[in-house]
């Protein structure tokens, strides 16, 4: 709070860190493993992901204070083959169990030129553009996924039976900035459509349907109904994709066997991950990749834009320009989520 009783919206990187390490702390966390969880929720407010940054620390928070997540899980790392790690989150909080496998896949890729790392025993693990992130600045492409509490239906089919798994891809450029792209397989993520709800907003009908599968404005009837792919029958190809990596092979959960962390907040989730990392050191030199990759940029951006004003860009360019703008002038936090972080980090001081 500042002297005025107003709740503090702008913080410092290493203020908001601290503070919310503090937080996770409050809520049974230990310090390294606070850390782990903070630097992926700080990384995706940085990008301007504010639905899957800081303010997780309601949802993560409720299923902490209600056992739903472990606190202090015995997360173990298996090696059955040279590239390949398995990890087994003991029903974490999701960005510590993701920390822990991106970790683990870079250590077999730094040793063998790839590595894949499969995580069951997890919840959700925040965006994966921070995952991607931290592995290009370690010289490492990646493709990282998730599967998800059911919440679109399957193609043809009228009731959710499949997750809104998001897929990401990164690859570093040593000279400039790296690709990423992070999406969801649905044409919004649900926190929106809560977003748009909790403004008492409507949305466009091609964000979701109702539950008798009719496009639909109302967030309350499209929270009720299901979510719309992306791309129609081949966003729905691309889901399954993705929990089959993701969840089955992962021995996780996966499609309806993914427990709902509304519906069942004190349920273990056993949600699951997938990173798939290449260590781009061994194909060429850090020169001979940053040119490719400025020249890759450079052919996209010297597109004469269809619209007066409007670049083309890659994706990442956008959020790691958001990132660069709040590290020179402070991240901006929902006052909500700055006060429920006091809330938790006082119960740790």
């Amino acid at each position: 709070m500042s002297e005025s009783g107003q709740v503090r919206t702008v913080w410092t990187e290493a203020e908001l860190t601290a503070l919310a390490i503090r937080a996770f702390q409050g809520l049974g966390l230990t310090q390294k493993d606070a850390a782990d969880v903070v630097r992926v929720l700080v990384l995706a407010d940085l990008f301007g992901l504010s639905t899957h940054g800081l303010s997780r620390v309601e949802s993560y928070g409720d299923r902490l204070m209600v056992k739903g997540i472990r606190a202090q899980p015995s997360i173990k790392v298996e090696s059955p083959a040279p590239a390949l790690r398995l990890i087994d989150g003991d029903n974490g909080v999701g960005p510590l169990v993701g920390m822990h496998a991106l970790r683990a896949a870079m250590d077999a890729a730094g040793q063998y030129g790839i590595g894949m790392a499969f995580a069951r025993g997890s919840n959700h693990f925040g965006p994966i553009s921070p995952y991607s992130l931290i592995a290009a600045q370690e010289g490492f492409a990646s493709i990282i996924g998730s599967n998800a509490t059911t919440t679109i239906a399957p193609w043809g089919g009228s009731d959710a039976r499949l997750g809104n798994s998001p897929l990401g891809f990164g690859v570093p450029n040593p000279g400039g900035q790296p690709f990423l792209l992070d999406m969801a397989m649905s044409v919004v993520a649900r926190a929106k459509i809560r977003n748009a709800l909790k403004r008492g907003e409507t949305i466009p009908d091609t964000w979701a349907t109702d539950e008798k599968g009719r496009a639909t404005t109302d967030p309350k009837a499209a929270l009720d109904g299901f979510l719309q792919p992306i791309g129609g029958h081949k966003g729905y190809g691309l889901a399954l994709m993705v929990d089959l990596f993701a969840g089955l092979l992962s021995n996780a959960a996966y499609l309806t066997h993914v427990k709902s962390w509304v519906d069942a907040p004190d349920e273990p989730q056993n949600l699951g991950h997938f990173f798939i990392l290449i260590d781009t050191k061994v194909l060429g030199s850090p020169q001979w990749l940053t040119a490719r990759m400025m020249d890759f940029a450079s052919i996209l951006h010297d597109s004469p834009p269809a619209v007066e004003g409007r670049f083309v860009i890659m994706p990442g360019e956008i959020e790691l320009k958001k990132m660069a703008q709040q590290q020179a002038d402070g991240i901006t936090l929902d006052p909500a989520v700055v006060k429920l972080l006091q809330e938790h980090a006082a119960k740790f001081a």
